[in-house]
């Protein structure tokens, strides 16, 4: 299904026409500009829209509006013109900040989080959308201020989701003692949120343990399948501390647990029991996850009420989108300067669509199947040993003919030219992967450019950046008794 937008661009063909060679070909953003935070990810008249936090005139954070990216299938994408800016006047002046896109009454609708001047607290801020999300009227109305609670000292990032049949919306918070927190609050009107106060914070001893910030920023709730027949509630957050400056040491982290009325109020309560790291890799902050059921139970096209397919569409689907930032080298890696990002006029990377569940009562993520539809050529199958990647590759890692030693590691590197020691310092090369294999287990090893993904079976995934020199390629080394499948990563006719 094509986009009816006339202004629509195709991401491929500007990747492909880009001149920087770190610039991902199979990950869609503008060609120029400042990107983070995925935004009001929704899936609406066959479409998948992707906003995202969206500086046009530079590399750098600063004024930010909406940017936005459509897709029918996950795969051939278009870029749209800017969504959402920052109002003169308005509430949204400085910043359009992070939020969602809901179906409110048939009407498209984003909330976010408007900031009307450095450092002043934000508001949440609603705006209509035209039926294919293109047009977006801006008068700003806001739904939320900020709390009128002592205890409340930040505010921002609204989340909407549903619970039996209500709606609910919940912003990440920090508090007066240092602790993080989610506000609630009911949503009877899109226009006009009702707080109920403060929803649960880090003092909560799972959550100080899983989750430890200062503030939740970007606070996620989603239900995903969960073992054979079962579905759990996760709960996300980045989790920020003061003077991360976009370094974001602690990363993302999540809750696992079940969400039930209150008998005696009537709303919401989350009960954390477990949770952990959402992404292992230093790179990786501020995700959006789009709750997705693929149908609507019986009446769904071509579902008959009785067919066993029925339970399948009505299981609960999450996609997730997060933010890969530039950064001047994380753990070691090399990375770019403030000087060299400047120069190459764009900065920031969305992640590939994930699909969440939960296994054995942990967090799995996996690339969404459709991302399949860019394996091309296959250059290898079930090799052995060091095997060069090109700069846009696939790889499937798992065990071999041959056992597994306990001590298994796969790497990968960046080479220099003509070295045969793959990430050797005296080449100037680097190892930008490093983690273990288990029998059993599979990694995905995805390389576009100076984005690389990880995803672990029955795990989560690791996102990382590095940036190939000029002579440099990407290497991955097997541990004995493991063999790869790799294919060249193709743009599908």
């Amino acid at each position: 299904m094509s986009s009816p937008d006339p202004a629509a661009a195709d991401v491929a063909r500007i990747a492909a026409a880009h001149p920087d060679a770190a610039f991902p070909h199979f990950h869609p953003r503008p060609a120029q500009g400042w990107i983070n935070d995925p935004n009001g990810i929704s899936h609406l008249n066959g479409r998948y829209h992707v906003f995202f936090q969206y500086n046009p005139e530079s590399a750098r954070h600063h004024r930010i509006a909406w940017g936005h990216i459509s897709s029918a299938d996950l795969v051939r994408w278009e870029e749209h013109p800017v969504a959402l800016r920052p109002q003169g006047g308005g509430p949204d002046a400085f910043g359009c900040w992070t939020g969602v896109v809901t179906d409110d009454g048939g009407v498209p609708t984003a909330a976010y989080s408007g900031v009307r001047g450095d450092g002043g607290h934000s508001q949440v801020v609603i705006s209509r959308g035209s039926a294919d999300l293109v047009s977006w009227t801006q008068d700003g109305h806001v739904a939320a201020s900020m709390p009128a609670d002592p205890m409340v000292t930040a505010v921002r990032d609204p989340f909407i989701f549903r619970f039996n049949g209500k709606r609910y919306a919940m912003q990440g918070a920090g508090l007066a003692s240092g602790h993080a927190a989610l506000l609630l609050y009911t949503v009877e009107d899109l226009f006009d949120w009702k707080y109920q106060g403060i929803w649960l914070t880090s003092e909560n001893p799972v959550a100080a343990a899983r989750t430890p910030a200062e503030i939740w920023e970007c606070p996620q709730l989603v239900r995903v399948p969960s073992g054979d027949d079962g579905d759990a509630w996760v709960m996300m957050f980045s989790l920020w501390l003061s003077g991360d400056d976009h370094e974001h040491a602690n990363g993302v982290g999540h809750l696992i647990g079940s969400l039930a009325e209150d008998p005696a109020t009537g709303l919401p309560v989350f009960s954390p029991e477990t949770g952990g790291k959402s992404d292992l890799g230093r790179d990786f902050y501020a995700p959006q996850i789009m709750q997705l059921q693929d149908g609507a139970g019986a009446g769904a096209p071509g579902v008959p009420a009785s067919s066993p397919a029925l339970a399948a569409l009505a299981e609960p689907k999450a996609l997730l989108w997060g933010w890969a930032n530039e950064g001047p080298g994380r753990d070691g890696r090399r990375g770019r300067s403030q000087e060299q990002i400047d120069a190459a006029g764009w900065a920031g990377v969305l992640t590939h669509p994930r699909l969440l569940s939960v296994v054995d009562g942990s967090l799995a993520v996996a690339p969404a199947p459709e991302v399949d539809a860019y394996r091309g050529t296959q250059l290898a199958s079930q090799v052995a040993g060091s095997v060069e990647l090109p700069p846009y590759a696939e790889a499937v890692v798992g065990g071999g003919p041959a056992a597994l030693p306990a001590d298994a590691v796969v790497e990968l590197s960046l080479a220099g030219a003509g070295s045969m020691d793959a990430g050797s310092p005296s080449d100037g090369g680097q190892v930008v992967f490093s983690g273990a294999l288990a029998a059993g287990e599979e990694l995905r090893v995805f390389v576009d450019a100076s984005l690389v993904e990880v995803y672990r079976s029955g795990s989560v995934a690791t996102t990382l950046r590095a940036y190939p020199a000029p002579g440099e390629r990407w290497v991955l080394r097997l541990p004995d008794g493991a063999a790869a499948d790799v294919w060249q990563l193709e743009q599908p006719e």
